[in-house]
């Protein structure tokens, strides 16, 4: 088979690795350190969301655990796309707790994933802001098991300077996409 794969220039996909999502912590002092971004103790995951009442309870019971014992504030949201995301918000105070922010987000795709819905990530990101007000999500891809920087300006504008040089940033911390053609613009995705 794999002889087939190379001889139609087909690859293997590459298998989703959510611990990946535990180098945001590092990556986010690099961020701020480097280029003066704070995370705003804002995440969200979206997926696509299925019809029937098996997958409604499962995203009531993320969001009762994920509200339970002081965690985050999660909202739900559809966008225009079809997509559903799980919008995450720091309690007021645990703005910079990263860690915090990143195990709820693995939470989330944990279960999804476990419970047979891995084919519905989409992706998940963290935002951060600087003293400028400028804006950049560090967004992880599901499918690929890589991340990127998304930097929105307003309206259907992208900042592609800030986004090389968030790449630069923390190309040691994470696994960055390498492909930026896949380095899709997430605008106006609820959290950021």
């Amino acid at each position: 088979m794999s002889f087939l794969r190379a001889l139609l220039g087909r690859s293997k996909p590459a298998k989703p690795d959510l611990d990946a999502l535990f180098g945001l912590p590092s990556a986010a002092v690099t961020l701020e350190a480097t280029a003066g971004f704070q995370p705003t103790g804002t995440g969200s995951v979206a997926f696509r969301a299925t019809e029937g009442q098996a997958f409604a309870t499962l995203e009531r019971d993320i969001t009762e655990l994920l509200n339970a014992d002081n965690g985050p504030a999660v909202e739900p949201v559809a966008d225009d796309y079809g997509y559903t995301w799980l919008v995450l918000r720091a309690p007021e105070g645990a703005e910079s707790d990263v860690s915090s922010l990143v195990t709820d987000i693995h939470a989330v795709n944990s279960s999804l994933e476990s419970a047979g819905y891995g084919p519905s990530l989409l992706c998940s990101l963290v935002t951060f802001a600087d003293p400028k007000g400028r804006r950049v999500a560090l967004v992880y891809l599901y499918k690929r098991g890589t991340f990127y920087p998304f930097a929105p300006l307003g309206g259907q504008r992208r900042d592609n300077a800030l986004e090389l040089q968030t790449e630069a940033a923390i190309g040691n911390d994470l696994a960055v996409e390498k492909d930026k053609s896949r380095w899709f613009p997430v605008y106006g995705a609820p959290g950021l």
